[in-house]
């Protein structure tokens, strides 16, 4: 609420010097004119603007696509990984080759099983493997036909 009150306050008194200054019948084109006019004015209604973004959520709008589009890159980095790899991988491999910690490998895992696009399983010694069935079956893409061919 403090930053809504601000934004308002800062671009209320930036008004009122821009009427105060059409006002005064001072030279529009000098520059001292001008400067004194980006001062009173411009860096007011500036803060105000920047408060009131603030307010509005325009930087988490931002971040939260900023970390979307993060997110997207590491799932892309991780299936380009499971094709080199065999369509089979853990966390361990994602965190080492994608240079990340092993909890954010491990929840990319998670959000691509969550998604139906692995599967897990599990080793004797008790090793997660991620089976990423669609990469493992690349190979027939080739061999591929129509829905209504027999």
């Amino acid at each position: 609420m403090g930053r809504l009150l601000g934004g308002v306050a800062l671009l209320t008194l930036a008004l009122f010097m821009v009427v105060g200054f059409l006002r005064s019948g001072a030279d529009p084109l000098a520059l001292r004119t001008l400067v004194a006019l980006f001062i009173a004015a411009g860096l007011p209604a500036a803060g105000g603007g920047l408060l009131l973004a603030r307010h509005l959520g325009v930087g988490r709008r931002i971040e939260h696509r900023r970390e979307a589009l993060r997110r997207d890159t590491l799932e892309a980095e991780v299936l380009k990984m499971a094709g080199r790899h065999g369509g089979r991988l853990t966390a361990v491999e994602v965190a080492g080759e994608l240079a990340v910690p092993t909890t954010t490998a491990e929840e990319v895992l998670n959000e691509l099983m969550a998604r139906e696009m692995a599967e897990i399983e599990i080793t004797d010694s008790g090793l997660l493997v991620y089976d990423f069935h669609d990469v493992r079956r690349l190979s027939e893409k080739d061999s591929a036909r129509g829905l209504l061919e027999s």
